[in-house]
């Protein structure tokens, strides 16, 4: 991995990334590219079991990189690459066979707010803000986004005022798992990260492979889904050992866990 602008840091199973773009994490180009091929580098990974996102400084991420904008649509084609690009910075956290927890530690805005979004698990500590300020800035992106897990209203008065909302109220209207002290934030998402990191290696990806199928799915048709994918699993080694462990009052091992 490259480690310049995405800090990638691997112990005991948790993978933490960190955006590392001072002073605001814009993401340029250089920044998103480097995102992609951190993530599609852990979802290959056989050592990995959870990422856990967060920034460097006060801030998570502004969004995109206002300033580098104007060479967009310079040369044929620049434009459908740079639209690319921008999807596919939050799809490759989405898509990742790896749950993702995001640590946002800061204000995350537009597209910053879109990468909090396409994780997982989200916890934020207390001088987080989140907000899209696209409408101020003759920009259009997130609303999609921001109505997968925000309320009717609430996405819509962000996306159509630029109303920033904290990490306070959003902890108390139930969208966000934590809001924390700020020197708490990585105690709490470490404490997940390795509730998760000792579970089943292949549990863990077939959940996440779950997750990410039913979620646009029918009832009958999701459950069907989930369903084969039990049985996938009860073939499995790691199934039977669970099973054993939990009637003999054990901690399972398991043969994948490959933390060392």
């Amino acid at each position: 991995m490259l480690n310049q602008l995405i800090k990638t840091e691997i112990e005991n199973g948790v993978a933490v990334v960190t955006l590392n773009r001072p002073p605001v994490n814009a993401q340029s180009k250089e920044f998103v590219e480097e995102l992609i091929s951190v993530f599609d580098e852990l979802n290959d990974s056989t050592d990995v079991s959870v990422i856990v996102l967060t920034a460097e400084g006060k801030v998570f991420s502004a969004g995109a990189d206002i300033k580098s904008r104007g060479s967009v649509g310079a040369t044929p084609g620049e434009t459908s690459r740079h639209l690319r690009r921008t999807r596919e910075a939050g799809f490759c956290i989405m898509e990742s066979n790896i749950p993702v927890i995001a640590a946002v530690n800061g204000v995350a805005l537009g597209a910053g707010l879109g990468l909090t979004l396409c994780c997982d698990i989200i916890l934020a500590s207390e001088n987080a803000v989140f907000g899209l300020p696209e409408i101020d800035i003759g920009l259009m992106g997130g609303a999609r986004h921001a109505m997968r897990l925000l309320p009717h209203s609430l996405a819509r008065r962000m996306i159509l005022t630029g109303y920033r909302v904290s990490a306070r109220e959003l902890y108390e209207r139930g969208i966000i798992e934590a809001c924390t002290k700020p020197e708490d934030l990585m105690k709490e998402a470490m404490q997940i990260a390795n509730s998760i990191a000792s579970k089943s290696p292949t549990a863990v990806r077939l959940a996440k492979r779950a997750i990410n199928t039913v979620e646009t799915m029918g009832l009958k048709d999701g459950y069907r889904f989930e369903q084969n994918l039990t049985v996938q699993m009860t073939r499995h080694p790691d199934s039977k050992e669970a099973m054993a462990a939990f009637l003999e009052k054990r901690t399972p091992v398991f043969q994948e866990l490959n933390h060392g």
